[in-house]
């Protein structure tokens, strides 16, 4: 019942679209207008809205879920047929109606010497085939934009889920290197261990608190880094030199997602060639231009540390990787070479203000 009731306001539309045709076959709508209401036509009229309107929405809401969505074409067709021939000859009947409602004969009223029933079944039947195939274009194309939006929240929820998982794949592993850097510093030096300690709980307050956002400040992603920067350089032995160059200007209102710069960072502390014969040094550097960032991250390698970096990557670079395909599609270059006993890594990546992204969230909603 509730269903019949939602469907009343397809009444109008049946009655404007009989109307228009019976505009085109007159060619005046005022003419038109007076015979659907002050003639005996009104009771054609009224035979083919009601009739083809049934039809319709018994092949649309019956013929189709019951027969062609089951891929039962032969009888859909069949069925079809019968309902489009039955209701032609039953809207052929209201012809005959108008006139004995009006005390005429048939040919009198419809101007018509002979053959008048084929001559209202070549009008009745044309025009119910006409409304039902727009009925039915009408019906496909509107489950075709819902299939299609269902399809593209379905990807976007995909897409949210795996970004979740691939930022939280990474977050552990770092915490629990973290821990093990200050249990290292704790028997090596209590004073920096309680240093470390100190960078730590602001590193963990950036992972539970601040890094859930899709983009966070990019002065804070520096910070963060720094703080795990010098954590690290805590616990390297003294043939390890690090140097950055990372201005202390940023654009405020720069974003950036979570966790993007600190993977590449966080592989070359690890891989880092730990010769005592040589000098063992990393690199960091970050530019930025309007919204452009250039970063790059460069450590020195041994042979064995290099196959470490290449192969830890299935979790850490390939993560990374990942992630900058999802985001930033389009917007990235990322390069990662080894030559001349130095792994490198270059990120080319542009930016987007996090008022922007604000203005085009609230767009979408």
């Amino acid at each position: 019942m509730q269903k019949a009731v939602s469907k009343l306001y397809h009444i109008p539309f049946w009655l404007a679209y009989h109307y228009l045709w019976w505009v085109v076959a007159m060619g005046n709508p005022w003419k038109a207008a007076h015979s659907i209401l002050f003639s005996p036509y009104a009771v054609k009229f009224a035979f083919y809205v009601v009739l083809q309107a049934v039809a319709v929405y018994f092949n649309l809401y019956y013929l189709i879920p019951k027969f062609l969505e089951k891929g039962r074409l032969k009888p859909y067709i069949a069925y079809l047929g019968i309902t489009l021939l039955g209701t032609a000859l039953t809207i052929v009947s209201g012809y005959y109606v108008s006139a004995w409602l009006a005390h005429q004969s048939v040919e009198a009223l419809f101007g018509r010497d002979t053959n008048c029933f084929f001559y209202f079944f070549g009008e009745a039947m044309p025009s119910t085939l006409a409304s039902t195939t727009l009925a039915m274009s009408i019906k496909l194309t509107k489950n075709w934009i819902s299939t299609e939006r269902r399809k593209q929240l379905l990807e976007k929820e995909k897409l949210e889920t795996e970004l979740r998982f691939l930022k939280y794949q990474f977050n552990p592993r770092f915490l629990f290197n973290s821990i093990n850097s200050i249990f290292f510093l704790i028997h090596k030096n209590p004073d920096a261990a309680s240093s470390s300690l100190a960078k730590f709980s602001e590193l963990l307050r950036h992972h539970l608190y601040e890094c859930n956002d899709e983009l966070v400040p990019l002065g804070k992603e520096i910070t963060y880094l720094h703080n795990f920067i010098a954590l690290e350089k805590l616990r390297q032995n003294t043939s390890v030199t690090v140097t950055t160059d990372i201005p202390d200007e940023l654009p405020p209102d720069a974003g950036i997602a979570p966790f993007i710069l600190m993977t590449f960072i966080e592989n070359a502390f690890k891989h880092v060639s730990k010769d005592h014969d040589r000098a063992n040094r990393i690199g960091i550097r970050l530019q930025m231009e309007e919204n452009i960032l250039e970063f790059e991250v460069a450590n020195s390698t041994s042979p064995q540390a290099t196959r470490q970096a290449l192969h830890y990557g299935g979790i850490g670079l390939k993560n990374v990787q990942r992630r900058l395909d999802l985001i930033y599609p389009g917007r990235h270059k990322l390069v990662i070479r080894h030559h001349n006993g130095v792994f490198q890594v270059n990120l080319h990546l542009t930016l987007v203000s996090q008022a922007m992204l604000s203005a085009d969230q609230v767009a979408l909603q």
